[in-house]
């Protein structure tokens, strides 16, 4: 039972100093970069940058499309809504000139 009692604070301490030496130490070093790499890293940020920029104007062109075609379809609804309109009006009259 005694025996016990004396290993866990020896595990804890041991256990600490670990946590406590991983802490203290250097990182590691950041690799160094040579001019030609950090070139071709920025012009491929960049080219993602254009491509971004497409993109957003492809979503703004395509939204307005939308609209458009929204604006279209509830015209063409309502040309559709009048000639059914005008269709029945002049069944409706044809009907009452034959009696």
């Amino acid at each position: 039972m005694q025996n016990d009692f004396t290993i866990r604070p020896n595990l804890i301490i041991t256990c600490l100093a670990l946590l406590l030496g991983g802490c203290a130490s250097d990182p590691a070093p950041a690799p160094i970069l040579s001019g030609e790499q950090m070139l071709s890293e920025s012009q491929g940020i960049a080219n993602l940058g254009d491509r971004w920029k497409k993109g957003k104007q492809l979503v703004e062109r395509g939204n307005v499309l939308v609209r458009e075609g929204q604006n279209k379809i509830a015209e063409g609804n309502r040309l559709i809504e009048e000639g059914e309109k005008a269709k029945l009006e002049s069944e409706e009259s044809y009907k009452n000139i034959k009696k």
